[in-house]
């Protein structure tokens, strides 16, 4: 059986994944690329690389992210992955289209402007639903493999591509670049949310048909409580779903669909004790 697609709601997300790539090269070309400044991910491997082979950072940060994208359509979820990989594509051509030109010889600039616009194109592109691919797909499944919290994962990312950076380039650029890093991930909080882990609360009258669809579409553990209107008096259920923030904007579009009346509180989780994940 297949299902109802929205075209405008998909067309949206595709122009916001392209936008992104193209926000996410000019960052790259026009301020960190010039300054020998290493950005976060995949993106940051791909500079790395581009030193040593003779291939643009553009087309090697496509071919990092296809085995990537295979895995995370099989294990992660068919959507995110798709519209994640239309972001990297969209990247790497604007790689390609766009020069390599600096605006400024002065390093801190091309440093907090590449992670400020950096991070814009990576922060609007999470709130759609979708990612700039290559380690956050990966850092969703090992989470769902070992129920470790996903900083665990960029950190040690993040750690390399700093390390690498003060071997290649000396110590002090290896400053900068944790300098954008930090900035880059300040913009993505600031537009999206700063809690990898979130909890839902959601006050229904419709919790069967929320939870199968939380059940089908999220893919986590749901927790059911009577709830009762103080108002209304009506009685209803309240669902308790724990997410990751890569599911937040899917979980907005499954109550929508459901139950538009219901009432959704979002607050952030600092910890999660016991199995986070959903076997399937």
């Amino acid at each position: 059986m297949f299902q109802k697609i929205n075209v405008l709601e998909e067309s949206k997300i595709f122009t916001v994944a392209a936008l992104s790539g193209l926000v996410l090269a000019m960052s790259l070309n026009l301020f960190l690329i010039p300054a020998n400044v290493f950005a976060s991910g995949f993106t940051g491997l791909a500079q790395i690389l581009a030193v040593f082979f003779p291939l643009s950072t553009g087309i090697l940060l496509f071919i990092l992210n296809i085995p990537v994208a295979a895995i995370g359509w099989y294990k992660v979820g068919k959507k995110f992955t798709l519209y994640s990989f239309v972001n990297v594509a969209f990247t790497t051509l604007f790689l390609e289209i766009i020069p390599v030109q600096s605006f400024s010889n002065d390093i801190i600039l091309n440093s907090v402007f590449g992670g400020v616009i950096g991070g814009i194109g990576a922060g609007v592109v999470l709130k759609w639903g979708a990612s700039s691919a290559g380690v956050d797909i990966l850092a969703l499944l090992a989470a769902k493999k070992s129920d470790r919290p996903l900083g665990v994962y960029f950190f040690a990312m993040n750690a390399f591509i700093v390390m690498a950076s003060g071997l290649m380039f000396g110590m002090e650029k290896a400053l900068y670049t944790l300098l954008t890093l930090y900035v880059a991930s300040r913009i993505i909080d600031t537009i999206h949310t700063r809690h990898v882990k979130l909890t839902a609360m959601i006050v229904t009258s419709k919790a069967d048909e929320l939870q199968e669809a939380f059940h089908k579409k999220v893919t986590r553990g749901v927790t059911r409580l009577p709830a009762r209107g103080g108002y209304s008096r009506e009685d209803k259920e309240m669902l308790m779903i724990v997410i990751t923030r890569y599911e937040l904007y899917l979980l907005k579009q499954v109550v929508e669909e459901v139950d538009p009346q219901a009432f959704t509180n979002i607050v952030q989780t600092t910890g999660v004790f016991g199995m986070f994940r959903k076997d399937h």
